[in-house]
């Protein structure tokens, strides 16, 4: 069992001591990421110290989990607000949520009731608005409501898997680009055998808008290398043979998915998941239709990859 820790005071400017972090405490989970908040209620505005503890944290373990957290709308807008703005994709870059003009609310509801958004099939690894000039940095989601069984997401630690490669495989890819297509818009221009293609070849016409982001992406906080590529949207390596591309893709989807760089979370209601979009992927376990999962999710800008 692991110790809770105190976020140290070095994590914060000498001006706020101790005593501004009140009873929030952060635990890292037995896992290759994540900790656990605690001594916080996010309706509440946080201290200072509160903040600067807690991005130091999402830092250092990339998600934090809060439990038993009862916000409504507009105050899970205001304690997000404190890392960063709210996430607005392209009008041309579709996302989850988006209407047919482009628009995506600030809250997206998560859920497979009342034209939910997902259903309840398995979701693969992937790293939000990854297809976007600017991803997300990061996104909150808060459970309503959760099926008895089923459901879970797991997140995984895209720069452990990074560090995992062979020498050999790193410097054939640390300056490789890769582009992303939205799986949004091959929803929209499906082909003819209905199939979704994990990488594409130059028979298949490319996706447009497209944007080209390092494969190796360099986290713009810490500056941790990590592997940005998910686990089966559709991909192209610029300026690559396509057949060894593909292989090469496969490949480092095969290493990315071993359980050692993951950590599967069990939802509770009223939790809210903090992660770093940068540097993990997330997808979800399907679950019983019948049931209703209902959750609430708010992203929060990037920047240009590099």
């Amino acid at each position: 069992m692991s110790a809770v820790l105190r976020p140290e005071i070095h994590d914060t400017p000498a001006r706020f001591d101790a005593r501004n972090l009140g009873r929030l405490h952060i635990t890292p989970l037995q896992a290759p990421l994540g900790a656990r908040v605690s001594g916080l209620d996010v309706r509440e505005r946080p201290s200072a110290a509160q903040v600067l503890a807690l991005k130091a944290a999402l830092r250092k373990h990339h998600i934090l989990v809060f439990s038993g957290q009862t916000p409504d709308d507009s105050q899970f807008l205001d304690f997000t607000r404190h890392f960063g703005t709210i996430f607005a994709a392209p009008r041309n870059a579709p996302v989850l949520g988006s209407d047919p003009y482009g628009n995506t609310p600030e809250v997206v509801r998560v859920s497979n009731v009342d034209d939910g958004l997902l259903g309840n099939h398995e979701l693969p690894a992937h790293a939000d608005h990854h297809w976007t000039p600017q991803p997300s940095a990061g996104s909150l989601l808060l459970a309503l409501e959760v099926p008895s069984l089923g459901g879970d997401t797991t997140w995984r630690n895209l720069a452990l898997a990074y560090d995992a490669l062979d020498d050999a495989t790193r410097r054939e890819i640390d300056d490789l680009q890769l582009i992303t297509y939205n799986p949004f818009l091959r929803s929209r221009h499906p082909l003819p055998d209905g199939k979704r293609p994990l990488y594409r070849s130059p028979d298949i016409e490319a996706l447009t808008p497209w944007v080209a982001h390092p494969l190796v992406r360099t986290h713009p906080e810490s500056g941790l290398r990590a592997l940005y590529l998910d686990e089966s949207t559709e991909v192209e390596l610029v300026g690559y043979d396509p057949v060894a591309g593909a292989a090469l893709i496969a490949r480092l989807r095969e290493h990315l998915l071993q359980e050692r760089f993951a950590y599967r979370h069990q939802w509770q209601v009223g939790d809210i998941v903090y992660w770093d979009n940068q540097i993990t992927l997330h997808g979800r376990t399907e679950f019983d239709p019948s049931e209703r999962r209902v959750l609430k999710r708010i992203s929060l800008s990037g920047s240009t990859p590099f």
